[in-house]
């Protein structure tokens, strides 16, 4: 993230979409955005990065699976997909859309 010229960083080092923490971990969520407050407040040189502590799990492992596709989960995830295809568009149906 350096590289991209980012002036400060706060970096988490869990899954996508979840750049503040663990689902329903507020403490950590808060102290995410703490800490990112705190840096921009006090960062004095540009590309500061600040890793935190924070763990997804007790160890590594869920990385080599994240975001996985092969042919040991291909039909469970096409499945997964089409369900939520479907709901949205019976919730579309419904009336119920996200507002932009």
């Amino acid at each position: 993230m350096v590289r991209c010229g980012t002036p400060r960083i706060v970096f988490n080092d869990l899954p996508l979409g979840n750049p503040l923490g663990v689902p329903g971990d507020r403490a950590m969520q808060q102290s995410s955005v703490t800490r990112a407050l705190e840096l921009a407040r006090d960062a004095v040189t540009p590309g500061t990065v600040l890793k935190t502590e924070f763990k997804w799990a007790s160890d590594d492992s869920w990385k080599a699976n994240f975001f996985r596709v092969d042919e040991t989960n291909l039909a469970e995830l096409w499945q997964r997909g089409e369900k939520t295809r479907q709901e949205r568009q019976q919730n579309r149906a419904n009336g119920l859309t996200r507002e932009r």
